[in-house]
């Protein structure tokens, strides 16, 4: 996973937008590290809290591959870019980071010649987020005449669902094979949405501690960057101050007051003893549950945050959400990013035989349905990165 080119490309992906030019800020790729780093403290914590569960957590080495893995999908400029491409792939299957990962690991990543990187099946097991087919939860968008250019499309109205590729799913099959029946209909199973896509339910024990990981880097590493970048005041914090402080947990009620102040220090090294005290509070929390629809371990048990620590680690990521991914700064940054990645598409789309790259022409001439056709375009645009996707654009329209 280190030494791939997919992964090395999260380099030069940005991981909150519009912040400038600074050596400081998180990419995709310092952010995956971090996510490994937690994930490792998580498996320790639970090996040592789990005694009879150790066997069944595996090697440390999986969960860090695993959150190392874990945004190898997504594509240029955030979500502006993963909108921008669903739209593109409107009629061809769709575009989504989690399901773009699964086909990197399982196709694109040429370890091998036709398999991908050619991984265990517990590790794809692990990246799958969202066990279900995108045909089986995707709900039709708003009606494509209300949409005349790119420039006017509603990125709210375009988000795709959480799913794995139609085209993928010899793979997902192959994943499930030695699931029983049972097991493969519960793990596969998805809910209603009454305004929204159709939502997977379940996931793998080693998914559920990823994504445990992931959702720490986010809500506190994120937050980091953006104190540090100025995006955020104290004054602005003092909200979720109050709200973390009505948590009935004995740690937030002795802490959030001295965290809040320290996160907010002018000196360094005191925000940083904020950040690890932070993550060690919701490293030690996790707590692992079993599911009693499930006959297969992996699937049975699944690791969690009790709930105030979820209420807890919620707060944070909402107010990175509100007060920095959904800022003006960031949202324009995205929305510019998502105009650039559609004319990208439709170059590409419009004249294939002349303008894709060579190793993307020749996968284009592979393919025998425009749909396939389409889907070499989509992973080709979507393996570009923020500062490649803006030199294509150059040359194609500057």
């Amino acid at each position: 996973m280190l030494h791939s080119a997919a992964f090395r490309r999260l380099q030069a992906k940005t991981q909150i937008h519009g912040v400038g030019s600074s050596d400081f800020y998180r990419t995709r790729l310092t952010h995956s590290l971090e996510a490994s780093q937690i994930g490792s403290g998580i498996h320790a914590q639970l090996s040592s809290k789990y005694p009879d569960l150790k066997a069944l957590l595996g090697p440390v080495e999986l969960i860090e591959t695993l959150c190392l893995a874990h945004d190898l999908g997504h594509p240029p400029f955030g979500h502006g870019g993963e909108t921008a491409l669903h739209y593109m792939m409107r009629h061809h299957g769709g575009f989504e980071g989690n399901g773009q990962t699964f086909r990197i690991v399982t196709t694109l990543e040429p370890y091998t010649e036709y398999f991908g990187m050619n991984l265990a099946r517990r590790s794809l097991l692990g990246l799958v987020k969202y066990p279900v087919l995108m045909a089986n939860v995707h709900k039709p968008m708003m009606p494509e005449t209300t949409v005349m250019t790119g420039r006017i499309l509603k990125a709210g109205q375009w988000h795709p669902a959480k799913a794995l590729y139609d085209c993928d799913q010899r793979w997902f099959d192959w994943l499930l094979q030695p699931l029983s029946r049972a097991d493969r209909h519960e793990f596969t199973r998805s809910v209603d949405r009454e305004s929204n896509h159709r939502k997977a339910i379940h996931k793998s024990l080693d998914c559920s501690i990823m994504e445990l990981a992931d959702d720490i880097a986010y809500g506190i590493h994120d937050l980091e960057d953006a104190i540090t970048l100025n995006m955020v005041r104290r004054d602005e914090w003092l909200k979720a101050e109050l709200a973390l402080m009505e948590i009935d947990d004995p740690w937030l009620a002795t802490n959030v007051m001295a965290i809040s102040e320290q996160l907010f220090s002018r000196f360094t090294y005191v925000r940083k003893n904020a950040i690890g005290a932070l993550v060690n509070y919701f490293i030690t929390a996790i707590e692992v549950y079993r599911k009693a629809e499930f006959a297969e371990p992996l699937l049975a048990y699944n690791a969690k945050l009790p709930d105030p620590a979820h209420q807890a680690l919620t707060i944070f990521k909402r107010f990175v959400l509100e007060r920095v991914i959904q800022s003006h700064q960031v949202q324009t940054a995205e929305y510019k990013g998502q105009q650039m990645i559609m004319a990208i598409f439709e170059a590409y789309a419009s004249d294939p035989e002349r303008l894709l790259p060579m190793e993307a022409r020749d996968q284009w001439r592979q393919q025998s349905a425009t749909s396939g056709q389409m889907r070499v375009i989509a992973d080709w645009v979507s393996s570009l990165t923020d500062q490649s996707a803006h030199r294509v654009y150059g040359e194609l329209f500057a």
